[in-house]
């Protein structure tokens, strides 16, 4: 008897509360405009910290001589090859201390550029322009053969995804690979190389597949962001070039 009491009192609960659930739910939009007054104890509370941060962003760390785009090379650019060679200089120190090996070269994503650096003052707001994302820097190590299938790749994208001084890739005029070199010397197949890139190519964004299988992975828990902002602050002035590490052929 008390359990059905207790049935009969769930259910009226249940249809209760089912009449209390609306069927149409209405909504208006609050347009966030500057009519609307901030809060100033809020306000206040907020100004010393946004105006610290703010600071630290727009101190001056280094200069450029030119404004720098990932549109001014069709295989590789001066912005890129900046990119990649400041992930390797930066990166490498850190990698052969903790491992006693080096990186082999750099390759980062024409897509990951994502602003200009302008002519003038660079700033550290700079770095979190050009590289607004949090992606760091891992270090994958890889055979030879794949080294070659990364290579392809690269001759069949068509894009001026950034590598490192390491590299040396000539293509013909029908995009075929007609020199391939890392550090000055032929692929060998069954040679491991060491490769850094930034986590969201290892986890095969922009279809990187060949990372993977590997032999190892190292996280050195260094964000691109902050690669840059250490390696402007060694240089005074920047001075990227594009060079022959990346290039094509062209019909005489």
């Amino acid at each position: 008897m008390i359990k059905k009491s207790l049935l009969i009192i769930l259910f009226l609960s249940l249809a209760y509360s089912c009449k209390e659930i609306p069927n149409r739910i209405e909504g208006k939009r609050i347009e966030i405009n500057d009519s609307i007054l901030a809060n100033k104890e809020i306000e206040d509370f907020i100004s010393p910290y946004r105006d610290n941060v703010n600071k630290n962003l727009d101190s001056v760390i280094s200069y450029a001589p030119e404004t720098y785009s990932k549109t001014d090379g069709e295989f590789n650019t001066a912005i890129g090859n900046l990119m990649a060679d400041a992930v390797f200089s930066e990166s490498n120190p850190i990698f052969n201390k903790r491992t006693g090996k080096n990186i082999d070269f750099v390759l980062l994503n024409h897509g990951g550029i994502r602003a200009i650096i302008s002519q003038g003052n660079i700033t550290s707001r700079t770095a979190y322009e050009v590289m607004p994302f949090d992606n760091s820097v891992v270090v994958v190590a890889l055979k030879g053969k794949q080294i070659n299938e990364l290579f392809n790749y690269l001759s069949k994208a068509k894009r001026a995804h950034p590598v490192s001084k390491q590299v040396e890739l000539l293509l013909d005029e029908e995009f075929n690979i007609k020199k391939a070199l890392v550090n000055g010397k032929p692929i060998v197949e069954n040679e491991t190389y060491y490769i850094a890139t930034n986590d969201y190519l290892y986890n095969g964004g922009d279809r990187m597949t060949f990372f993977h299988p590997n032999d190892s992975l190292y996280s050195i828990d260094y964000k691109i962001r902050n690669v840059l902002i250490d390696y402007f602050k060694k240089v005074d002035t920047i001075n990227p070039k594009i060079d022959n590490r990346f290039t094509k052929l062209t019909a005489e």
